[in-house]
Order: C-alpha cells, then sequence, then structure tokens
C-alpha cells in the first residue's frame, strides 16, 4: 500500500465520454477500459465510488432548455445516470469485480437506495459503488453530485476524469493560447471562473477541504497514474 496516495476516491467519468467516437450511447471498448482500470484499483486495496454522468443520453439543460420544465428535464437527466450506471456495474461484473448501485432516487427493481452507511458499509467490503441519479434534486450537476458523495465517504480525493486532460484558462480546443495549470487552489479557480466544473461543485469541495484532481480520460493509464500520486491533470486544494 506503500505506493498508493489515496486510499479511498470518488471518480468521476463523464457520460460523453462512455459514448466514445460515437458521441451517443454505450461504447463497450471504452466502458471496459474504465472497469479495467478500476480493478487494478481494487486489487491494489483503493476503495473507489463512481459518479457517472449522463451526456451520452441526455443532458437535462442543454436538450431540454427552452422545451421543457427544467425539473423535468433533470429528471430524465438522471435516469440517464442510472442506465449508465448499470451498465458500467455489469461490465465491472465480467472483470471480476464486485459492485453496487445506489441511487439517490428510489428504484428498488433496479438498483439499491443510497444511505451514507450502506455506501461506507460496501466500500469497505472492498465493493465498487456506483452512486446513480446524481444528488436525486434538479438543477444540481453530476460535478456537484460527486462532490457530496465524496465528502460524504470521506473520500481522499475527487478524480474528475474528463474530456479534456487538464484545466485550463481557455478551452483549449478553441484558444491555441490557453494556459495549462498543474496546481490551483480553490479561491484562484473560482476568482478566474474557471469552469472545470460547475460553481456549486467547486464551492462544496473548497468548504469541506476536499482535494480534487482532473485529467483526462484518454490517457494512458491515467486513473490508476492518480491514485498512485502521479502528477497529471490538474490539482485544486486549498492550498498547497
Amino acid at each position: 500500500m506503500s505506493e498508493i496516495k489515496y486510499k479511498r476516491v470518488m471518480l468521476k467519468v463523464s457520460g460523453e465520454a462512455l459514448a466514445g467516437e460515437a458521441h451517443r450511447g454505450l461504447d463497450f471498448d471504452v466502458i471496459n477500459s474504465v472497469c479495467a482500470a478500476i480493478k487494478e484499483c481494487v486489487d491494489l486495496g483503493v476503495q473507489v465510488g463512481l459518479m457517472v454522468g449522463a451526456g451520452n443520453f441526455w443532458r437535462g439543460v442543454k436538450d431540454g432548455a427552452d422545451k421543457m420544465q427544467r425539473s423535468h428535464a433533470d429528471a430524465m437527466g438522471m435516469l440517464g445516470t442510472v442506465m449508465n450506471s448499470i451498465a458500467v456495474a455489469d461490465a465491472l461484473g465480467k472483470h471480476g469485480v464486485d459492485a453496487r448501485v445506489l441511487s439517490a432516487v428510489e428504484m428498488h427493481k433496479f438498483c439499491e437506495y443510497f444511505t451514507r452507511d450502506l455506501a461506507d458499509r460496501y466500500l469497505n467490503e472492498g465493493k465498487v459503488v456506483i452512486f446513480a441519479a446524481g444528488t436525486g434534486n434538479p438543477y444540481f450537476s453530476t460535478d456537484t453530485g460527486v462532490v457530496l458523495r465524496g465528502v460524504e465517504i470521506e473520500a481522499d480525493a475527487i478524480l474528475m476524469a474528463k474530456n479534456v486532460d487538464a484545466i485550463y484558462s481557455a478551452d483549449p480546443n478553441k484558444d491555441p493560447n490557453a494556459v495549462r495549470y498543474s496546481r490551483l487552489t480553490y479561491s484562484e479557480a473560482l476568482a478566474k471562473n474557471l469552469r472545470a466544473t460547475d460553481i456549486t461543485a467547486m464551492a462544496l469541495a473548497m468548504d469541506n477541504n476536499m482535494t480534487m484532481v482532473c485529467f483526462g480520460l484518454d490517457e494512458e493509464n491515467s486513473i490508476i497514474r492518480v491514485v498512485r500520486g502521479e502528477e497529471i491533470g490538474t490539482t485544486v486544494k486549498n492550498e498547497f
């Protein structure tokens, strides 16, 4: 265990990432790659909580904008996260990893209802816990959800696996002069309005003194490298 920096982590993977190059639906090559990395973490003794977005199926703010009542659009997004969570749990099982899906919204036919103590018990038993349905409330993103659950389970760090390899001053795909950050304080990130996550998620992490690492999912062995303490992506803390 000497090679592990973070014993208990809360990992966020975007729904868009699970879609792969198709940008919609599920790419099981991508899912299996993520599951293989999670298995490696579990084999090293890391306790893994996971939250998956729903952008490969539906984004309430974007897809429902001006067409639906926001709470209804966000409810559809929560259901999308449940679909993704069930798919990832199934794939983890095929990798020999015991996984449990805990939903913030009761739906006993498909998954268990989330409580903090149940999640903690499963993690201590070596199971991967997949948190579905975000916070269970509209107007909150899965970025905020992953920080909330990370705080609740007392994770050592929030791992944000993104489609970009770090936090930048601007979109690096649009601005060739965008500055890449390797370290930031929450105060700096909020003052510079750096939208690696939404403001609510960033503020919640800051208030609870939670370490956050934003990195690229596509980078080779990125998840296990972060768990081992390698400085990839951008680390955000209250102070260094």
